[in-house]
């Protein structure tokens, strides 16, 4: 059977002040109807439905998880009492859901990504489905690179190999390369060899479990004297002694980079990771004059390219201003140049230090 977890225990601080401690990026409806995880599991609902989602999140937005994603069975939610990066989130989802089914093939994704074209995302990850399923094999989905983007990490694919899976090409993964500087990511463009690191997976959850013994062989001990209490009454006391126990780590430096049979499958569905307020600039529908608007009320007087965001009724307007994100909530304003949208992290950060502030987060 195949299986979804959900990633979903980030805080989103690059999306302050609409992200929040209590309500995080992935929590919101930034683009239309719907919030960015309930669009996660609606867009692949045929191929998983909902009663075979797990989602791995911070035991305080567990009850959040309930509301948003009511379909989930509740032992499918997992409360993360730390936070420790992805590679403890995949251990113990895969460890519970191997209990469950050993056969089960997992398919992680982050609860963060706007994709345009679901249709064509669900038959690259049948792709990538099939290829788990025919052996010990890690695969991953690779964004073909429009643009040398210094940001994302990017996936070395030796494309002179390869198979079609469901009509779709699959290429043995040469290696992993973190965020380049401008120069080496337009050679990574020009030569067609490399992909975006989407930060999506499939494989079999006995596959990843196997990975994990000879790459973590810690974490691996830990996520298995969590086993004979899994599903029991003393379930959340195995998890959080695990959490506590083993160390913070990614998926990808923990496993992906060292493993010896991973594979690309390389898509085009309109993704984007929506990583900052910019981000939301650029998949928003704009004006005549470039100006974004997700706001009841808002003028412009010479003023192009700005995104403006508030659930207020307040009338928000601008006067002679190029690129630039207003982003308004009941107790922060938020002004940036959008080119510089990133640094927002740099503002939660001062507030994080500054005890009078926390209460903004």
């Amino acid at each position: 059977m195949v299986y979804a977890v959900i990633m979903a225990g980030g805080s989103g601080t690059r999306f302050w002040p609409k992200s929040t401690k209590k309500l995080p990026k992935q929590f919101l409806s930034l683009f239309g109807e719907g919030t960015m995880i309930q669009n996660t599991a609606k867009r692949i609902e045929g191929l998983i439905p909902q009663e075979r989602i797990m989602v791995v999140t911070n035991d305080s937005y567990v009850d959040i998880v309930k509301e948003q994603l009511p379909k989930v069975p509740e032992e499918n939610i997992v409360g993360e009492p730390v936070a420790k990066n992805t590679a403890p989130c995949v251990a113990i989802a895969a460890e519970m859901l191997y209990k469950k089914d050993p056969e089960a093939v997992m398919v992680v994704l982050p609860a963060d990504h706007h994709i345009t074209d679901p249709g064509a995302f669900n038959q690259y990850l049948e792709s990538a489905i099939a290829k788990a399923k025919s052996g010990e094999h890690l695969v991953t989905i690779g964004i073909k690179p429009d643009r040398p983007e210094t940001g994302f990490g990017y996936i070395h694919s030796d494309n002179g190999s390869l198979e079609e899976l469901k009509e779709n090409k699959v290429h043995p993964v040469i290696a992993f390369t973190e965020k380049p500087d401008l120069p080496t990511a337009e050679k990574f463009l020009d030569s067609g060899d490399y992909y975006w690191n989407s930060g999506m997976f499939v494989w079999k959850a006995e596959t990843v479990l196997k990975e994990i013994e000879r790459h973590l062989p810690s974490m691996y001990e830990e996520v298995k004297a969590a086993t004979p209490e899994l599903y029991t009454n003393m379930h959340e006391a195995a998890v959080n002694d695990f959490y506590h126990a083993c160390e913070s780590i990614s998926i990808d430096y923990g496993i992906m980079e060292n493993s010896e049979s991973v594979f690309v499958v390389p898509g085009e569905f309109g993704w984007n990771d929506v990583g900052s307020w910019s981000a939301v600039y650029d998949l928003a529908d704009k004006d005549k004059l470039g100006n974004a608007v997700q706001t009841t009320f808002a003028t412009f007087a010479g003023s192009e390219n700005n995104l403006v965001f508030s659930n207020a009724e307040k009338m928000i307007s601008l006067v002679g201003i190029e690129n630039v994100a207003v982003v308004e909530t009941d107790d922060a304003i938020l002004v940036c140049d959008l080119n510089s949208a990133q640094g927002v992290k740099q503002i939660v950060e001062q507030l994080k230090a500054a005890e009078d502030l926390q209460k903004f987060l």
